[in-house]
């Protein structure tokens, strides 16, 4: 009887505590979901390239939209498909991070925003992903902004060399007028975000130039997609053509990943370099002497 009559005086503390616990375990929760959906919302820097004063919470001017921080700082944000995502790098670090370590080693205090690319995505998407606040946000806090779209509309990812019949030039062609239109609608809507930021565009190579049946008719739509690219960009202030073609032409074996479509770390590198070189800096590097 005394042990039982013990056991029903503790059952009270015993549900008290489970009760604490839980309450504590969904709070937690509640603060873990708030803090994932502000990171997506308002993204922060990375941290492995920012030196100095950290990004600041937005503010807001005006007219409602966040106030672009100036100081000093070369933005880089990074927006489109895979190759932006920096797929196929087995040190994980894209054109972009790349481009931002070169820079840095010449004296620029460099701030990489987030990683904006999305595998497999093609100019349809990425026009509807330039109206999302987060996206929006990033370009507009960015000086710097680095767009890698195309591939995907053209080569089906890579896909094409799953046919059994290897696309013609035509067929291939096929899709440069609308898709060239819509390079135009994405480009004009990165510069209504945020006229003031540099706009680089990296040109496209042909990943199969190393296949018989797709070596010349790849050839030929990566040739005219890059001329469609830069007769547009060449009507535009702060906008830069990053060719990439002659880069890999002769050297797909020892710039492409094992999936024979992207970019190894030798090839980012490659690109990062030109990336470097297309920067137009309103201030010299630190150091520069320029």
């Amino acid at each position: 009887m005394m042990k039982k009559k013990k056991s029903l005086d503790s059952a009270p503390w015993i549900w008290r505590t489970v009760s604490t616990v839980s309450i504590l375990a969904t709070l937690l929760l509640l603060f873990g979901f708030g803090y994932a959906i502000k990171d997506v919302i308002f993204p922060e820097g990375d941290s492995a390239l920012t030196t100095g004063q950290e990004a600041t919470a937005p503010s807001k001017d005006i007219e409602g939209e966040p106030a672009v921080v100036e100081d000093g700082k070369i933005r880089m944000a990074v927006i489109g498909d895979s190759l932006a995502r920096g797929t196929g790098d087995d040190e994980g670090l894209g054109f972009v991070r790349r481009a931002g370590n070169l820079l840095k080693d010449k004296g620029y205090d460099v701030q990489v925003l987030n990683n904006l690319g999305v595998n497999g995505l093609r100019t349809d998407a990425l026009l509807e992903k330039l109206d999302e606040q987060g996206v929006r946000y990033v370009l507009q806090q960015s000086n710097f902004i680095l767009l890698s779209i195309g591939a995907n509309d053209l080569f089906q990812g890579g896909q094409v060399l799953q046919g059994e019949d290897p696309p013609t030039a035509e067929q291939l062609a096929a899709a440069l007028p609308e898709t060239s239109k819509r390079l135009q609608e994405i480009l004009k809507k990165v510069k209504e975000i945020n006229p003031d930021a540099q706009i680089a565009y990296i040109g496209l190579y042909n990943p199969f130039g190393d296949v018989k049946e797709l070596e010349k008719p790849g050839n030929a739509v990566v040739a005219a997609w890059n001329d469609a690219a830069l007769a547009i960009l060449n009507n535009e202030d702060k906008m830069t053509l990053v060719p990439t073609f002659d880069l890999f032409e002769n050297h797909l074996g020892e710039y492409l990943s094992s999936d024979h479509f992207h970019p190894n770390g030798q090839g980012y590198e490659q690109i990062a370099v030109r990336i470097a070189q297309e920067f137009q800096a309103d201030t010299p590097a630190e150091g520069s002497g320029n």
